[in-house]
């Protein structure tokens, strides 16, 4: 039955949930685990980079040579919006707490807001050029962002006021961030080859990682309450706890450099392989999965789950966005009268 469930709903299935009031949120027919669909971006050349899940429903990303952000819906029609300022390389993108997307503008130091209806907003940060990397919002209802070139981790509120903390190791070039279980902000230190946190009052603790020259990237929160961590040079996927302990897996496709990481839908984390070409996905116990892109040399860099519970990631070479399924199909129940919003039953 769950096999049948992950390629869609049998006919006696979709009629009891149309008969209880349910309302499928997608099209019945999912495609099987793995499959790729791509998207090409209309501006050539752009060098998509980031990506992240918006509160519009729709996949926002940017677009680090094209100097736009871009934002797809469930269906493949692609929006993008210039950006203000010449040369500004976006990188990074989240959902704020405010309802609007933010992204960081590694070329021009500056983090910027964009509404769901393009109008962006940036913002300089003070001092020397800083090179802000990733973004994420924390449980403080701030942005929090890395800041590779000068070793520190900014804070910014949604009005646009910048505070820095410095890690305690000096030169650490801090890539990327996420929220942890424990409510602290979790970081790779690319410089320093460790994996750190620091609280949203500003105390920090770092942990080195076992393989040396690791190149630590992605971080995301795992649905096992721990944290993971992509280590593209050692070509590995690191599980950390929050109290420090980290376990390694080797990915095996050798040379496969994983970049970015995201928990996905079905308790798996999922990860882009640079070299490799391929989307991969561990278990909680270190069990992988790869699957292969169908355009060649694509250099898949961000990755992130959509509101579709699809799991969404860019190509950088290829010029595309792309939707890989998960085997995840999500139903809304009408709402009782008086009840705002709907609940969702997920199928699995």
């Amino acid at each position: 039955m769950a096999a049948k469930l992950r390629r869609g709903l049998s006919a006696a299935a979709s009629l009891a949930l149309v008969a209880a009031g349910a309302v499928l949120t997608g099209p019945v027919a999912h495609a099987a685990v793995g499959d790729v669909t791509e998207y090409a971006i209309s501006t050539p050349s752009s060098f998509p980079f980031g990506i992240a899940a918006g509160p519009d429903g729709s996949v926002w990303f940017t677009e680090d040579i094209g100097n736009k952000i871009g934002k797809i819906t469930k269906s493949g029609v692609i929006a993008e919006y210039t950006i203000p300022t010449a040369g500004s390389n976006p990188i990074g993108i989240t959902a704020g707490p405010d309802g609007n997307m933010w992204f960081t503008e590694s070329g021009t130091n500056k983090v910027a807001s964009v509404t769901a209806y393009g109008v962006i907003t940036e913002y300089s940060i003070p001092g020397s050029y800083s090179k802000p990397m990733f973004i994420v919002a924390g449980p403080d209802g701030n942005l929090w962002f890395t800041q590779e070139w000068i070793s520190k981790i900014g804070r910014l509120t949604t009005s646009g006021a910048f505070t820095e903390f410095s890690p305690p190791t000096g030169n650490s070039a801090p890539e990327g961030i996420a929220v942890g279980p424990d409510g602290k902000l979790w970081f790779s230190e690319l410089g320093a080859n460790q994996v750190a946190n620091v609280t949203t009052a500003g105390v920090f603790t770092e942990y080195p990682l076992p393989s040396p020259g690791s190149d630590p990237g992605g971080v995301a929160a795992g649905p096992d309450g721990n944290m993971w961590v992509a280590e593209s040079d050692a070509n590995k996927v690191a599980k950390v706890t929050m109290s420090g302990a980290i376990t390694e897996y080797t990915v095996p496709t050798g040379g496969a450099r994983p970049v970015y990481i995201a928990s996905g839908p079905d308790g798996r984390m999922w990860f882009t392989e640079q070299y490799g070409n391929k989307i991969g996905t561990v278990s909680t116990q270190g069990v992988f999965t790869e699957y292969p892109i169908p355009t060649g040399s694509s250099s898949p860099l961000g990755i992130a789950v959509g509101p579709d519970r699809q799991v969404w990631f860019v190509e950088d070479n290829a010029n595309n966005v792309a939707r890989i399924a998960t085997g995840r199909l999500a139903v809304a129940q009408v709402p009782p009268a008086g009840h705002p919003r709907p609940r969702y039953l997920r199928l699995l």
